[in-house]
């Protein structure tokens, strides 16, 4: 007895609730996100909103729930016998011990390719930097010109109309009309957005209403995509409603989750407008009635010290009164002094005669002459009176004297124009036989030749030898 008690205590029992509920951890901690495909049976929905359903293949079942707040973002109606693929989380429902999906999404089974085919578009458009949010475009804040890329009968476009007219109706609205899926949908879109750039459009919305993955696929064409990125006016891509995503939207300036969102981003408020230029309006009017005022007050200041033209008139005509008396009393002064001026001028012209100049120049020329004759004579008796005694003292010293006692000067010729008397002789030994001598005597001069040299004679100390000379 005593053993088993043992025993049962030494396991771990646990209750049915604590056993589900770590299932139900293991299950959602292992499996956090899964992706499944089957067809709906058993589809229940319930007053609260939710659907439950059973997923199927032919094979296997699983249990689904997809509460409200994510069903009601479906484009579509499920119903029992439909291939679909599921997003959620796997877990278990403790009440019952049921092995369970949650799904957060839903799509029909075809799309799954197309899925495949966005996310492949997706990652190469993105690689080269066509979804780069430094290449978005601003927007006007108040656009003059709004073009709609749409179709003509969808509800998008009367959406964006009405929000248009209630919001901004001073702008002008062009309508591109497109088709929005199916065969040309691709061509039209693609070229309207080429057209927007000529109309000379300030925005472009290219908007259409909800729809499936494949109704939406032109927005997720290449083509379209690029042309929307290439496109110089600022776009607003409006595709479906808010949970859908096309490649459009991110290739455009700005994304708008509805189109009636779009035409609200891309205009302002009107009513807030008319709101801020009453307020603008009244302040200026109250601005302008304060300035009124003040300058009705200044303009009332100043009448009061306005004086009369009369009275400005008469003090002008005191004033030019006075100026003309001043003036004429400086001319008169002016007159004066010019006269008193030209009585000097004119003593001081007679003291400066010409004539009078003339007549002492003349007086004193001929002054001056008398001195310059007296002065010359003087001057002239001194000089020969100097050189009488120059020429006594000069004969006193003349070698003609000596010559008139009977000497000779004798030189050695012949007699040139340079030399009229010859070379004069100083001794013999400079001499031979055949020169010519000139021997000048008191009465005239002998020309001579040598014909022989000979010593002066011994009893004056001189050599044996002589010289002769012959006539």
């Amino acid at each position: 007895m005593n053993s088993n008690v043992d025993s049962n205590a030494s396991k771990r029992i646990l209750s049915v609730s604590q056993l589900t509920g770590s299932v139900r951890m293991l299950i959602e901690k292992t499996y956090p996100m899964v992706w499944v495909t089957g067809e709906i049976s058993n589809l229940a929905r319930p007053g609260s909103g939710h659907w439950y359903f059973t997923l199927k293949d032919d094979k296997s079942q699983l249990r689904c729930a997809m509460f409200a707040n994510k069903n009601r973002r479906l484009r579509f109606k499920p119903s029992n016998g439909d291939q679909v693929i599921l997003r959620g989380n796997l877990s278990l429902y403790t009440g019952r011990g049921d092995f369970q999906m949650i799904a957060e999404h839903m799509e029909p089974a075809g799309e799954g390719a197309l899925r495949v085919a966005f996310e492949a578009l997706k990652n190469k458009l993105e690689s080269e930097g066509l979804f780069r949010e430094e290449i978005k475009q601003d927007f006007l804040e108040y656009p003059e010109h709004i073009c709609i890329i749409s179709s003509a009968s969808g509800a998008a476009l009367q959406d964006v109309l009405s929000v248009l007219a209630r919001r901004y109706p001073i702008a002008q609205v062009t309508l591109l009309p497109v088709l929005v899926q199916g065969p040309g949908s691709e061509a039209e879109v693609v070229a309207a957005l080429a057209q927007a750039e000529t109309i000379n459009a300030d925005l472009v919305i290219l908007t259409r209403g909800g729809g499936s993955l494949e109704d939406l696929w032109t927005f997720n064409l290449e083509s379209v995509v690029r042309a929307v990125a290439d496109c110089p006016v600022p776009l607003i891509s409006a595709i479906g409603h808010e949970t859908d995503f096309t490649l459009t939207d991110f290739a455009a300036d700005l994304r708008a989750p509805t189109p009636s969102v779009a035409a609200e981003l891309s205009t302002p408020d009107g009513a807030e407008l008319l709101r801020g230029l009453a307020a603008t309006e009244h302040a200026l009017t109250a601005a302008m009635t304060r300035q009124l005022q003040t300058r009705q007050t200044r303009l009332v200041s100043t009448a009061r010290r306005l004086i009369p033209p009369q009275r400005i008139l008469q003090q002008l005509m005191q004033r030019a009164d006075q100026y003309e008396l001043q003036l004429r009393r400086s001319q008169h002064a002016r007159m004066t002094q010019a006269k008193e001026r030209l009585a000097n001028a004119r003593r001081r012209l007679r003291s400066l005669s010409p004539e009078r100049t003339l007549l002492r120049q003349t007086q004193t020329l001929t002054n001056l002459r008398g001195r310059l004759r007296r002065s010359s004579v003087a001057l002239l008796a001194r000089q020969e009176a100097r050189l009488a005694a120059l020429a006594r003292a000069l004969n006193a010293v003349s070698p003609l004297n000596t010559l008139d006692r009977g000497f000779a000067i004798v030189t050695k010729g012949p007699a040139s124009p340079a030399q009229p008397w010859g070379q004069p002789l100083t001794g013999a030994a400079a001499l031979k036989p055949g020169d010519e001598l000139l021997a000048h005597l008191g009465d005239g001069t002998l020309a001579c030749e040598v014909k022989q040299l000979r010593p002066l004679p011994v009893e004056l100390g001189g050599a044996s030898e002589t010289t002769d000379v012959a006539n």
